[in-house]
């Protein structure tokens, strides 16, 4: 089984569809139990999620140098640290996967034991705020700078600026909103018809949506371009969007 099948041998994501259960009051909180969904959880509520894999391992094939570090920084359940570790052929190279949540990082341990292979990956239980990044030279923001406290996120974008080598990018892909209400209404509509097809009820929409407002802030494509311009990243440029999912390749 290769590792991108290992990826998704989870259990599907179930928990908020019954409506004899109570509505969720509280915030979204990567739990034990969105852990154990997570992989089939993100793939039906985020467009184009797979085919963004994929690109982060394209990129890293072709932008990852000898003798750096890779950084995934909310690094989840670990899919983009090892779809750029399989697609990585430069020697040297130490992958690191920093995420906040303890049941996230202990599953990723589990799962690059199962995978073996020499590629060195560190699992790190942290901040992304305070992470030191150094001699990066590709860092992945996979759908975590929109987590961030808005106040925080230049300081975050600097920091792997600063930590970059030359020639080194940064992958940030976030949920976008639109200054245009009308735009805006039309790309939620068509995310939450993506996720109907998907086998989400309703309800289960609705749900998880109230979870997600108080701790998930998107930023419109203006707003993260003029920020990564001011951190330090010489260009940006939008290599995918689906519906009010969109992702950026910056360059150092």
């Amino acid at each position: 089984m290769s590792e991108k099948d290992t990826l998704y041998q989870d259990t599907r994501d179930r928990g908020r569809t019954d409506p004899a259960k109570p509505a969720d009051t509280g915030d979204f909180v990567f739990d034990e139990r969105v852990v154990r969904v997570f992989p089939d959880m993100i793939r039906r509520s985020v467009p184009g999620y797979t085919l963004v894999l994929q690109m982060i391992g394209l990129l890293a094939h072709r932008y990852v140098q000898a003798d750096s570090q890779v950084y995934d920084l909310g690094c989840s359940l670990g899919a983009a640290t090892l779809a750029m570790r399989q697609a990585t052929g430069a020697a040297g190279v130490r992958f690191i996967g920093v995420d906040n949540s303890p049941a996230m990082i202990q599953r990723c341990r589990e799962r690059l034991e199962s995978l073996g292979g020499e590629a060195a990956v560190d699992w790190v239980l942290g901040d992304i705020r305070t992470v030191v990044v150094s001699n990066a030279s590709m860092t992945v923001l996979n759908y975590t700078l929109q987590f961030v406290e808005p106040q925080q996120r230049q300081f975050v974008l600097q920091r792997i600026a600063a930590g970059t080598r030359p020639g080194g990018i940064l992958v940030l892909s976030e949920k976008i909103c639109f200054d245009d209400p009308a735009v805006q209404e039309l790309q939620t509509n068509l995310h939450h018809e993506f996720k109907r097809a998907q086998g989400y009820s309703a309800l289960e929409i609705a749900r998880k949506r109230g979870a997600l407002e108080r701790v998930l802030q998107p930023d419109s494509d203006a707003r993260h371009r003029q920020r990564l311009e001011e951190a330090g990243w010489q260009r940006a440029v939008c290599f995918f969007q689906a519906c009010n999912f969109a992702s950026y390749l910056a360059f150092r």
